[in-house]
């Protein structure tokens, strides 16, 4: 099965990544065979990840979740679901 998972990297930044063998793409990454990103921020440590029915269901909440802010992985890293909505980006008073 896909996964979703979240690492946090030696620099305490976050990279957000999918894969079908977890355990070893985090081996991967903190071998220096990962992406780019992670390859200059090692090591990297594993601190969410989920289990999806499907590759395409995986790729499409990867590519959401690098959209969001820090203060939001972070609560989904804690299991804050409740707070993941008002974490959502705001429009800055932009008129519709």
């Amino acid at each position: 099965m896909p996964w979703v998972y979240m690492l946090r990297c030696g620099d305490g930044s976050y990279y957000v990544g999918s894969t079908r063998t977890l355990e070893h793409r985090i081996w991967q990454h903190n071998e220096g065979l990962g992406a780019e990103y992670t390859r200059r921020r090692r090591p990297v440590e594993l601190v969410w990840s989920a289990e999806y029915p499907n590759v395409g269901e995986a790729f499409f909440w990867e590519k959401r979740i690098q959209g969001w802010s820090r203060a939001k992985r972070e609560a989904l890293i804690r299991g804050d679901y409740a707070a993941l909505p008002g974490l959502a980006k705001k429009d800055f008073g932009r008129r519709q």
